[in-house]
């Protein structure tokens, strides 16, 4: 692999640094907590990183190919991963009395999540090296968009699920011709088990808290929201958080636009979490220590994990970046899954709406500046998870009866049929 631009894998934890090739996922001194970042000869890169040159580059994750653990771009799978719109919602921004507000809508991706970008790395890396079968753990989108893409390109997939992942997120899976293990128990116990069938059989893993080169596919959001905003960042990017690598993959991405002297400064990264799912917003506020919280749950289904594979990189992505975490229950989700589609006409999953209710938090309490430059990634399509929106519709203070009889008459009284 002649053309792999990947210069040095370093340990987020001890540092110490690897040749592309001698270490396949995590440090081996620091065990799975050690993750890798990939590194790349960034004053090469450059040249083909500019506004001028990137206006001229194929409209796809290709554009980045310089920065990309791929040998070869054609490996990518034959859709359209990326590029996904960035909004400037007027009525959301009155709602919020927050008049700089964006929106980038990550759940326009093929299988209608954000875990596309990862995945979409993932096949290529396992096509440059042969690969044909790969695994991994998800509560559902991360699975779905490997299936997707692997179906794309012919090769195998073997998803572990935790048993109550959503229903619309395990069919997904099944279409794509996925073998589907569902495993009793959380994802944490459905990571574990693919860790195991990933050391006793060989098979290539997906797993972003392990496999060092999906964190540079998420990175790819974060040079969108560059590219999105004319060459420029805004001041606060919120984004739900669960494992921590999405968030870990946007300090990354602003950290190589950074290292190739194409940014300044970093984007304030506010990483929100469910109250009940909540460890490294703990962790953030208590030293970096953190405590794992087997018993997590939240309805926001795709960010409930209770042991953090990406926490080292989260936490010190969002602390170098001067921003924060912060944690918000469930009812103020649901809430802003409603007002989110209402308002925009954007239907994110609960995960995709989390960083929204986070922001009402933080504008709530003056956290930060309502005249602010911030950007929101929603992270997933509200089709996703159709129960949850049920659930959101029910509980928020925009509450519709949806018992069908009740809403045919209501209809009826109404004349509309």
């Amino acid at each position: 692999m002649n053309n792999f631009p990947v210069t040095e894998l370093r340990c987020a934890l001890c540092h110490k640094s690897y040749h592309p090739g001698e270490v396949r996922y995590t440090c081996p001194d620091c065990g799975t907590d050690g993750i890798l970042e990939v590194l790349y000869d960034y004053k090469k890169a450059a040249d083909s990183m500019r506004p001028d040159a990137l206006r001229q580059a194929p409209k796809s994750l290709a554009r980045y190919a310089p920065i990309l653990p791929i040998a070869d771009p054609a490996n990518l799978p034959p859709l359209r991963v990326g590029g996904t719109p960035m909004y400037q919602p007027k009525r959301l921004r009155e709602q919020l009395a927050c008049p700089k507000l964006y929106i980038k809508d990550d759940g326009q991706n093929p299988t209608g999540s954000f875990k596309d970008r990862a995945s979409a790395v993932c096949v290529a890396s396992a096509l440059d090296n042969h690969i044909d079968l790969i695994t991994a753990a998800s509560t559902g989108n991360a699975a779905s968009s490997l299936s997707g893409l692997c179906a794309a390109v012919g090769l195998k997939t073997i998803i572990f699920v935790p048993e109550h992942a959503p229903q619309a997120k395990v069919t997904q899976l099944l279409m794509f011709g996925a073998t589907v293990l569902k495993v009793r128990g959380t994802y944490d116990d459905a990571f574990e088990l693919s860790m195991q069938a990933t050391a006793k059989f060989g098979w290539y893993n997906r797993n972003t808290g392990f496999n060092p080169y999906l964190l540079e596919g998420k990175k790819t959001a974060a040079l969108e929201i560059w590219e999105d905003f004319g060459y420029r960042l805004p001041e606060y990017v919120a984004v739900g958080v669960g494992d921590g690598c999405i968030i870990g993959g946007l300090w990354k991405g602003f950290k190589d636009l950074q290292r190739m002297g194409l940014i300044d400064r970093l984007p304030k990264l506010i990483g929100v979490q469910a109250e009940g799912s909540s460890v490294l917003t703990k962790a953030f506020s208590n030293g970096d220590k953190v405590i794992p919280e087997p018993d997590a749950d939240t309805y926001a289904d795709s960010i409930s994990v209770g042991t953090p594979r990406a926490a080292a990189i989260a936490l010190q992505g969002v602390r170098d970046s001067g921003g924060f975490f912060i944690a918000v229950p469930d009812s103020e989700i649901m809430e802003a899954q409603v007002m989110l589609a209402k308002y925009s006409g954007v239907f994110g999953e609960p995960a995709g709406a989390t960083p929204l209710a986070g922001l009402r938090r933080c504008l709530q309490e003056k956290r930060i500046d309502s005249q602010a430059e911030i950007c929101v990634l929603v992270t997933g399509n509200g089709l996703k998870d159709i129960n949850g929106a049920m659930k959101s519709l029910q509980a928020s203070a925009y509450s519709i009866d949806l018992d069908p009889a009740k809403l045919e008459t209501s209809l009826q009284e109404l004349a509309i049929v």
